[in-house]
């Protein structure tokens, strides 16, 4: 197996992963932890494909991850405030039971 094949192998489990926990679980922040782990493994996809490159002295790869990992930290951000916010109206993080979302 070529070491560009284990990094893919492994990026695909955390994917799995990252999809079943925000595809099954029903609290809201393990749903935000899944899409994270789900991100976090693009961003493994991004850096074995650069390595492995023909050209790895572009550096584009990690400048593709640096800009991904600024975009999860809003996400993360924004995700958590939602949460919270919904928490305090609702006293729960159970997606099943917010079905209103009025103001």
């Amino acid at each position: 197996m070529t070491p560009l094949a284990g990094y893919l192998i492994l990026s695909a489990m955390l994917f799995a992963i990252g999809l079943a926990g925000a595809l099954t679980r029903r609290n809201a922040i393990i749903v935000l932890i899944g899409i994270e782990l789900m991100l976090n493994a693009a961003n493994l996809n991004f850096i074995a494909f650069w390595r492995f490159s023909e050209h790895p002295e572009a550096l584009t790869g990690i400048l593709f991850v640096i800009f991904s990992i600024g975009v999860a930290a809003a996400e993360a951000a924004v995700g958590l405030a939602l949460i919270i916010s919904i928490y305090r109206h609702y006293k729960t993080t159970n997606v099943d039971e917010v079905n209103l979302l009025k103001g």
